[in-house]
């Protein structure tokens, strides 16, 4: 798929964008010239990825939750691909302060998307959510996008709303069945296992928490470290977002539905196995464990055989290529400060191309 010819002087309104994962979309955006409009709270971090890039794009600092300020954005620009990727995106603050997380993640979603509708210029919405949108099982086998919605944590769980809500708000405003006729809107969501990266620095996470640790000498302390997850590179399920996006802003009305984007399977590894990977890629460093006053899922997969069955995705990366490009791309900013961001997605769009 030529994602540059779909993109190119497109106007894409990215909610989300002063994060770890809406900040590498957006350099992704900008390298293939749409116009990017970003729409976020301002960076929650020190350092921050999306400050250090420093961006020609257009930057709204608002709140998802404001919806008279989404509408009067989205009157401004007129964006014809909506990528919401905004959220309160961890499970520990969740705990904490649950009403938070429903309201941004539930309710905000549903303001972007109540935005989006009344927005003539809109062709295409992909709203992003979360492996954890669905009922935990805690089975061996990958969730498939049949299987039922659930999750036990405030996070987790609002996720799950938000694909409900998603699924309701397209059969209730924008079915595909009335696309061409009464709207010229196509709606989708995507899923994604656990993301890692250059320019994570979120509190609570495993690999900015070891990345940190690192650069200071010091331990690094871990909760739950036989815990199984899909580990992928950001810019694997980002490439799933965008190919979705291409998909639904063409017209092809069978997109619009819920996806997964997950990697190999070899790449589910335990926290302990991750933390033994990375060693080989910066130094030796060690490690305590703490007691997770929290419930945490033991293992949880992604099945993604329908994205690669029709919209040609498949992951590239294993477990190692992910864990080189993320040390290497801490190791460089804390040695010299530069950013290998742009370069790494240079790589990456070589290693598609050529498979």
């Amino acid at each position: 798929m030529n994602l540059q010819k779909v993109f190119k002087n497109k106007t894409v309104l990215l909610t989300g964008h002063t994060g770890f994962k809406g900040s590498w979309l957006a350099t992704w955006l900008q390298k293939m010239e749409a116009k990017v409009v970003g729409y976020s709270l301002p960076p929650s971090s020190k350092p921050s990825h999306i400050d250090e890039l420093n961006l020609d794009i257009v930057n709204v600092e608002g709140d998802v939750r404001d919806l008279e300020k989404l509408k009067k954005t989205f009157s401004e620009h007129q964006p014809e691909i909506v990528l919401h990727l905004a959220a309160q995106s961890l499970v520990r603050p969740s705990y904490h302060n649950p009403i938070e997380t429903y309201d941004t993640n539930v309710m905000g979603t549903l303001k972007v998307l109540e935005a989006a509708r009344h927005c003539s210029s809109v062709r295409a919405i992909v709203n992003v959510t979360s492996d954890k949108c669905y009922e935990n099982k805690e089975w061996p086998w990958g969730y498939r996008e049949t299987d039922p919605m659930g999750g036990f944590d405030p996070y987790s769980s609002s996720k799950g709303c938000s694909e409900i809500l998603t699924a309701s708000f397209r059969n209730s405003y924008l079915p595909t069945t009335e696309y061409g006729d009464k709207h010229q809107v196509l709606l989708a969501s995507a899923r994604a296992g656990n993301v890692i990266g250059g320019g994570d620095w979120a509190d609570n996470r495993l690999i900015p928490d070891a990345m940190r640790a690192l650069a200071k000498g010091e331990a690094l302390t871990i909760r739950s470290p036989r815990a199984i997850r899909p580990w992928q590179h950001v810019l694997e399920p980002l490439r799933g977002y965008l190919y979705l996006a291409a998909k639904l802003v063409e017209g092809d009305t069978s997109f619009a539905q819920g996806w997964n984007f997950g990697p190999f399977d070899e790449n589910c590894l335990s926290v302990e196995q991750v933390l033994t990977k990375m060693k080989q890629h910066w130094a030796d460093f060690s490690y305590n464990t703490e007691d997770n006053p929290f419930h945490e899922a033991t293992f949880l997969k992604l099945d993604s055989s329908k994205a690669k069955q029709y919209l040609g995705f498949s992951p590239k990366l294993s477990i190692d290529d992910t864990l080189r490009l993320t040390s290497h791309w801490y190791r460089e900013f804390y040695d010299t400060g530069k950013l290998l961001t742009h370069s790494q997605i240079d790589w990456y769009l070589d290693i598609c191309k050529n498979q």
